[in-house]
């Protein structure tokens, strides 16, 4: 089944850019182009639409005007909402506009691709489910279970469980913006490998470390299961001061259950060995370190004379250049200049 979906936006740089991106997926689509609400709508008046990516900022007819003409002509049509603009207000509004997802400028192409995959209800390949991979078993059902069990009494809206690559192992709920969904994951991540290099190099035997972000639309917490696993929970003011020792503590009782299943699907954690190793492999080379300044060095630099007078000026600087002077001679390769400066050249009689 062919989809038929509309760009709209009167910068033909992210037209390009989203088509492109279109094109990269292994669907059928067929894409239309306009540069302007007008002719969009005369577009949608001919023929209907399965999706229509809409900027909000458009000439003559904005996008929100153009959503309500297609969604009124077109109930079934899908719409994605994309903008520039920074205010806080038009963000909400954009946000409260009933679209199927909003992205922000500059556009995360995967989060866009996986978001038009939803919506049109076709084959999740950019972030695909475990149900699309049909490798649903009873142990990924038994951990599906436990996250959510958990979810609902931590009154959080999502949980995740992670892998070090960034991959979705299980989870539970919908985050608030699911099309942010693999950006949001993707630092996560980062933050998350950082850490257990922190973790190896003051030879933590298991990850303690805790990442907490609250306020905002939700609250975000980043827990290390161990050296290759990662919880992920999210939800509206789940992380306020007076409830975040109680959410530690769930959260702990919820690693060593995860840890347990993971033990019973077959996943094995890294070995102290293997740890150390992905460690070296990321130290900085030997010939950067040489380059680095020692601390007896650095004391050294300090109990110099940093302070000079007024009156010193001239001479500091007379001195620092005859000093580089003599430096720059090279006894094999003296030239005249060189020899003339430092009076081994006979002298003019005139």
């Amino acid at each position: 089944m062919t989809h038929r979906i509309l760009i709209v936006d009167d910068h033909r740089d992210v037209i390009r850019l989203l088509h492109s991106a279109l094109d990269s997926l292994e669907h059928e689509f067929e894409i239309i182009e306009t540069p302007s609400g007008e002719e969009a709508f005369l577009e949608v008046s001919r023929n209907n639409i399965d999706l229509a990516v809409i900027d909000y900022l458009l000439p003559g007819m904005s996008g929100l005007e153009l959503m309500a003409k297609i969604k009124a002509r077109n109930p079934d049509a899908q719409i994605i909402l994309i903008s520039g603009s920074k205010e806080r207000k038009i963000r909400n509004e954009l946000r409260d506009a009933g679209a199927f997802a909003f992205f922000e400028k500059p556009i995360s192409l995967t989060d866009f691709l996986d978001a038009v995959e939803r919506c049109l209800e076709i084959e999740r390949t950019v972030l695909p489910t475990e149900e699309d991979n049909g490798e649903v078993s009873d142990a990924h059902k038994n951990m599906s279970g436990l996250l959510a069990k958990f979810r609902q009494n931590m009154k959080a809206q999502v949980i995740f469980l992670l892998s070090d690559q960034g991959h979705v192992l299980a989870r539970a709920g919908v985050l608030e913006d699911s099309s942010l969904e693999a950006s949001l994951l993707s630092a996560l991540m980062g933050i998350f490998r950082a850490g257990q290099k922190v973790s190896g190099y003051i030879h933590q035997e298991t990850p303690l470390s805790y990442h907490i972000f609250p306020g905002g639309d939700q609250d975000v917490l980043l827990v290390p299961v161990n050296h290759a696993h990662a919880l992920v929970v999210a939800g509206e003011k789940i992380a306020e001061r007076k409830k975040v020792l109680d959410l530690t503590d769930a959260l702990m009782m919820l690693k060593s259950e995860v840890e347990h299943v993971l033990d019973a699907i077959g996943i094995t954690r890294p070995s102290a060995e293997e740890m150390d190793e992905y460690l070296e492999s990321e130290d900085i080379p030997e010939e950067q370190v040489e380059d680095e300044i020692t601390s007896n060095e650095l004391d050294a630099l300090f109990k110099q004379k940093t302070k000079i007078q007024t009156d010193e000026i001239t001479s500091f600087w007379d001195d620092a250049v005859e000093t580089q002077k003599v430096q720059e001679v090279d006894a094999d390769k003296l030239s005249y200049e060189q020899a003339q400066q430092l009076g081994l050249t006979p002298q003019d009689d005139a």
